[in-house]
C-alpha cells in the first residue's frame, strides 16, 4: 500500500497507471535484492562492516513495498525513506529539521550571471560499487528526470532548469530559462545516480546504487528491507550504525507489539489510540505537519461552480470536534494553506470557523434550498475515522443531506475525479515529502493543468490567471519581500476561493526508545530517518 500522501499526487493519470504498473514489480526486485545481499544483515548483523560493540538498528515501517528504489520513478513512502539513506543529491533538506545541507555539492552553487551556476562535486565522493561520483553523472542524473519520455514525477520540480553540462570532470554548469531564487533548495529534488548502472533503468530500479551512507542488501516485498554501513561514504551524515533491517508492518498491532517487545527501536505511524499508552514506555512524540486533509470540489458542477456554496460547506464543518473525536486531538485547523510552523505561513484572509449561521447565510445568497450530495474520500483508515464525522456536521444544516462512500485511492482519482463525475472529495495530501518551499507546496495543487484543470476544475477563473501570474512573480523575484507578498496574496486567494482547501493539518506520531537509540529524530512526514542516528 502506499502512502496516501504520495499516491493521492500523481502528476496525472498516465504517471498514476505508470506508477501503480510498477507495483506488479516488487517480486521481481525483491528477489533481485536478496540474491545480491547477505544474509548476515538480515538477522541484524551486517556482513562484513560490523565492528566490536556495535548494533544494528531495527525499525517498523508501516507502509509495504509498492514500487522500486529508482529515485527517478520511486515514490512509495517507503522506499522513498530508503532513498535518503541510499543515495544523495548535490543538495538535500534535512529529513527532520527540512534545513538545506551540502550533500554532493562540496559548497553553495557560484552564480556566474541571473541565470547561470556552477557546482563543484565533493572531493572523494563515490558509489557504493567503488566508482566516482562524476560531473558526467550529475549531467545523466538530471537529464533522465527532465526527459518528458521517463514521464518522472519529479521533473515538474525543476521546470526551471534549460540545460546541464559537464564544465569538467567535478563542476557541473546549470543553465536556467529564467532566474530562480529557490534553485539551491530545489537541487534536493533530483538524487545522482551512477550513469553506467542507471542507463538499465529496470535492472537499477531493482538493484539501486547510490552514493549515501548506506548500502541496500536486500528487499523482500511484505516482510523487509536490508542496509548495511558504506564505509567509503566520505559525506555530511556517515552511517552510525553498521546496518538496518526495516521490518515492513502494515498491520497497526504488529508495530506496536514491535517495538514494546523491543524487536524494533522505533516505528512510525503509531495509531493515535496507542499514544498514551506507548507513552509509558516508550518516548512518543506526535510532530506537526504539512500533511493535510483537503476539501475539493467539482467547480464546474453546479451549485459547487460557486464559492458562496464553498465557503459555507468550510463554515458548516465542526473540525474541532472532527479533530478530537476522530483523531484524538492529532491535528491544527488550518488556518491557513500552510501550518503556522512553516516558515513562509501567514494567516490567510478567510479563515473558516464552525458558523452554521454564516454557513446558511451563504447557501441563501447562492439561491441554494436544499443541498444533497456524495462524499467522496479515500479508504485510508484515518480518513475513514474522519469522515463521517465531517458528514454528520453538514447534516445539522437546514436542507443539506450527505452521503458517504470511502473508495481505493486509485478507484477515487481514475474513476472519479480524473473523468469529472464527483462533486464533493475528501482526501490527504503532503507534497512537502518532495521539498518544504512554498512555491512547492503551492504549484503541487494550483500551478498549471493538474490539479485546477484536471481535477477540480478552476482553470478558467480570473483567480486562477492571478495565481499563476503570482507564481511566477514570486520565484523569479530577486527581492524576498517581493516574493513573500505575492505568496500571501496567492494565501488569501485559494483560502477565499476554497476550490480546493485543508480542513486541518496532521500531528504524526512516531514511538522510539531512547535507551537504545542515539540522536533520534520524528519527521514532519511519512517515514523515518536514522540520518544522524545510532544505538546505545
Amino acid at each position: 500500500m502506499k502512502s496516501p500522501a504520495i499516491m493521492n499526487h500523481t502528476s496525472s493519470r498516465r504517471n498514476f497507471l505508470r506508477i501503480a504498473g510498477a507495483m506488479g514489480a516488487a517480486g521481481a526486485f525483491a528477489a533481485t535484492l536478496s540474491a545480491c545481499g547477505s544474509t548476515g544483515a538480515a538477522t541484524g548483523g551486517a556482513s562484513g562492516s560490523a565492528t566490536a560493540g556495535t548494533k544494528t538498528i531495527e525499525a517498523g515501517m508501516s507502509y509495504a513495498l509498492s514500487t522500486g528504489f529508482d529515485p527517478m520513478t520511486s515514490t512509495g513512502a517507503t522506499p522513498m525513506a530508503a532513498n535518503i539513506h541510499t543515495f544523495e543529491g548535490l543538495t538535500e533538506l534535512h529529513p527532520a529539521t527540512r534545513e538545506r545541507y551540502l550533500a554532493l555539492a562540496a559548497a553553495e552553487p557560484t552564480q556566474v550571471d541571473d541565470t547561470t551556476y556552477e557546482i563543484t562535486l565533493r572531493d572523494g565522493a563515490t558509489f557504493h560499487n567503488g566508482d566516482p561520483v562524476t560531473a558526467e553523472d550529475v549531467v545523466f542524473s538530471f537529464e533522465r528526470v527532465m526527459d518528458t519520455e521517463n514521464a518522472s514525477l519529479f521533473a515538474q520540480f525543476i521546470p526551471f532548469i534549460d540545460s546541464v553540462e559537464a564544465k569538467d570532470e567535478k563542476t557541473v554548469t546549470f543553465k536556467l530559462k529564467y532566474p530562480f531564487a529557490l534553485f539551491a533548495d530545489r537541487l534536493s529534488i533530483v538524487k545522482i545516480v551512477p550513469k553506467k548502472l542507471a542507463a538499465d533503468q529496470a535492472a537499477f530500479d531493482a538493484a539501486p546504487v547510490g552514493s549515501g551512507p548506506y548500502k541496500l542488501v536486500s528487499a523482500v516485498k511484505d516482510d523487509k528491507i536490508v542496509f548495511e554501513k558504506f564505509e567509503e561514504y566520505n559525506g555530511p551524515m556517515p552511517a552510525l550504525a553498521p546496518g538496518m533491517t526495516w521490518f515492513l508492518l502494515s498491520d497497526a498491532a504488529a508495530r506496536v507489539s514491535a517495538v514494546e517487545s523491543g524487536r524494533v527501536q522505533a516505528i512510525e505511524d503509531v495509531p493515535y489510540l496507542d499514544v498514551d499508552r506507548l507513552a509509558g514506555s516508550v518516548e512518543v512524540e506526535s510532530v506537526q505537519s504539512f500533511g493535510l486533509l483537503f476539501l475539493m470540489f467539482n467547480c464546474q458542477e453546479a451549485p459547487f461552480d460557486d464559492k458562496r456554496v464553498r465557503q459555507a460547506l468550510h463554515y458548516a464543518l465542526d473540525t474541532q470536534a472532527v479533530i478530537d473525536r476522530a483523531l484524538l486531538g492529532n491535528a491544527t485547523a488550518a488556518t491557513s494553506f500552510v501550518h503556522k510552523e512553516h516558515p513562509n505561513y501567514q494567516e490567510a484572509s478567510t479563515v473558516y470557523s464552525l458558523d452554521l449561521e454564516k454557513a446558511e447565510a451563504l447557501l441563501k445568497e447562492a439561491g441554494v434550498d436544499s443541498l444533497s450530495f456524495e462524499l467522496l474520500t479515500t479508504d485510508t483508515s484515518w480518513v475513514k475515522d474522519v469522515a463521517p464525522v465531517m458528514v454528520e456536521s453538514w447534516n445539522k444544516l437546514p436542507g443539506v443531506k450527505v452521503t458517504l462512500q470511502n473508495l481505493q485511492s486509485g478507484a477515487l482519482y481514475a474513476d472519479n475525479v480524473d473523468t469529472g463525475t464527483f462533486k464533493v472529495v475528501a482526501a490527504p495530501g503532503d507534497p512537502s515529502v518532495f521539498g518544504n518551499d512554498l512555491d512547492l507546496l503551492l504549484s503541487w495543487w494550483y500551478r498549471g493543468d493538474v490539479w485546477p484543470k484536471d481535477r477540480f476544475r478552476w482553470n478558467e477563473t480570473p483567480e486562477y490567471k492571478t495565481v499563476q501570474t503570482k507564481l511566477d512573480e514570486a520565484v523569479r523575484a530577486s527581492d524576498p519581500k517581493v516574493a513573500t507578498a505575492a505568496w500571501n496574496q496567492i494565501l488569501d486567494i485559494v483560502a477565499e476561493e476554497a476550490a480546493l482547501y485543508p480542513i486541518f493539518h496532521r500531528q504524526l506520531p512516531t514511538a522510539w526508545n531512547p535507551d537504545e537509540l542515539n540522536n533520534f529524530q520524528p519527521l514532519p512526514t511519512t517515514g523515518i530517518s536514522f540520518l544522524d542516528a545510532g544505538r546505545k
